[in-house]
C-alpha cells in the first residue's frame, strides 16, 4: 500500500482531500463540514478512497475487462499484506484519464496522495475503514464483470438491487459504524450494527430513484429492476424514452417506496450515534433528512426524473435544513423533523415559525 514519500506535508495532504471532496460529493461535503476533527478527516479521506473505485466503475469509456483489472489492482494496493503499491494503480489508470479531468477523475489521478493521507490517519481509524473500503472495491469489480457483455449494469431484480446497494453504500455504512463504535457502549454498538444497513440503503436507493436519467445517459447503467420495468412494458434500455415516462415514473415511485421502508431503521441508527472523536449527530441527520425530502419530491413528481433529468429538493430547503443544525441537534427532535419534511419543504416550516 506504500504511496511513496509524497511531495506534501500531512497538513497539505489533509487540506487537499477536503478541497477535493467539495467537488465530488455535495452530500458528503455537507456531512464533513459539520464534523469536527479527527472524524472529519477520517471520513473525508476514507470516502475519497471509495470514490476512486466508484469513478472507475462508472467509466463508460473503459472496457469492462480493463475496469475489472484496474479495480483488482486498486484492491491489492489497499491490502497492507500485498506488495502491490498504489503507484501500480496510478500507472495502470493513467492512459484512461480524461484529457480534461473533472473533480472525480482528479481524485483518481491523485490516488497516491489520497492513500498517503489515509496512512497519516491514526491506526484505529485505518483498521476501522480498510476492510469496508476493500469490500466496496471488490464488489464493484464483481458487478462490472457480471455485466461485461452488456457494457453497462442492468439490474434484474430488487434483490440484486439491494446487493448492489450493499456494495456501493452498505459498506460505507459499515465503515462509518466501525469508526463510531470505537467509543460506543455495547448497547449503542449493537444498535449501530443492526441499523447501519438501513441508513446506507435509504440514501443509496434514493440516489437510484432520482438519478435514473444520468445513470443511463452518462454511464450506461440501469439500476431500476428490470422485472419491475417489464411489468409496465418497458425494457431497461427504454428508461429515458419519452413515451415511457409514465411507466418509468411508476417504477421510480416503487423504488422510492422501497427506500421508505428503511427510514425507521435509519432513524434508530441516528439515535444511537455517539458524539465522540469529533463526530456530531448533525453530520448524519442532515443527509437523512435530505433523503426524506427527496422521497417526498419523488412521490410528487417522479415523471420529472425522466422529463428533466432528475429530481432534487430546492437549495432553499437544503440551506434551511443545514441551518437548523448549526447549533447541534436534539435526538428527540429527529422524528418530528422527519414528519415535517415528509409533508412539505422544510424552509416553508421555518418561514411559518418565524412569522408566528
Amino acid at each position: 500500500m506504500t504511496a511513496g514519500s509524497g511531495e506534501s506535508t500531512d497538513a497539505e495532504r489533509r487540506q487537499w482531500c477536503h478541497d477535493a471532496l467539495d467537488g465530488t460529493s455535495r452530500t458528503f461535503a455537507i456531512t464533513v463540514d459539520v464534523l469536527d476533527e479527527p472524524m472529519a478527516t477520517q471520513i473525508c479521506v476514507s470516502y475519497l478512497l471509495c470514490r476512486v473505485a466508484d469513478t472507475v466503475e462508472d467509466a463508460g469509456h473503459i472496457p469492462s475487462d480493463v475496469q475489472v483489472d484496474l479495480l483488482e489492482t486498486y484492491d491489492r494496493a489497499l491490502d497492507p499484506d500485498d506488495t502491490t503499491g498504489i503507484e501500480a494503480f496510478a500507472e495502470a489508470v493513467e492512459p484512461w484519464l480524461p484529457a480534461d479531468p473533472d473533480a472525480d477523475w482528479t481524485v483518481v489521478a491523485r490516488a497516491p496522495r489520497v492513500v498517503r493521507a489515509f496512512e497519516d490517519l491514526d491506526p484505529s481509524a485505518r483498521e476501522a475503514a480498510r476492510d469496508p473500503i476493500r469490500e466496496l472495491v471488490s464488489g464493484m469489480a464483481m458487478f462490472v464483470e457480471r455485466y461485461a457483455d452488456t457494457e453497462g449494469i442492468r439490474i434484474e431484480t430488487v434483490d440484486e438491487l439491494e446487493e448492489y446497494c450493499w456494495y456501493v453504500a452498505g459498506t460505507i455504512g459499515t465503515l462509518i459504524t466501525n469508526l463510531l463504535a470505537r467509543d460506543a457502549s455495547p448497547e449503542r454498538t449493537r444498535q449501530l450494527r443492526e441499523n447501519d444497513r438501513s441508513f446506507a440503503l435509504l440514501l443509496q436507493l434514493v440516489n437510484v430513484a432520482k438519478d435514473v436519467t444520468d445513470d443511463y445517459r452518462e454511464e450506461n447503467n440501469v439500476y431500476l429492476p428490470a422485472t419491475w420495468l417489464r411489468e409496465h412494458g418497458v425494457e431497461p434500455d427504454g428508461v429515458c424514452d419519452p413515451e415511457n415516462t409514465s411507466a418509468v415514473a411508476s417504477v421510480i415511485r416503487r423504488v422510492a417506496d422501497h427506500a421508505s421502508g428503511y427510514v425507521d431503521g435509519a432513524r434508530t441508527y441516528l439515535e444511537a450515534t455517539p458524539e465522540t472523536r469529533g463526530n456530531t449527530l448533525a453530520a448524519w441527520t442532515v443527509p437523512y433528512l435530505l433523503a426524506v425530502g427527496t422521497l417526498r419530491e419523488l412521490d410528487e413528481r417522479a415523471e420529472d426524473v425522466v422529463r428533466d433529468g432528475g429530481v432534487k429538493i430546492s437549495r432553499a430547503e437544503v440551506l434551511a435544513i443545514v441551518d437548523r443544525f448549526s447549533d447541534g441537534v436534539d435526538r428527540a427532535a429527529i422524528e418530528r423533523l422527519r414528519t415535517q419534511i415528509a409533508a412539505a419543504p422544510f424552509h416553508q416550516h421555518a418561514k411559518r415559525q418565524q412569522s408566528n
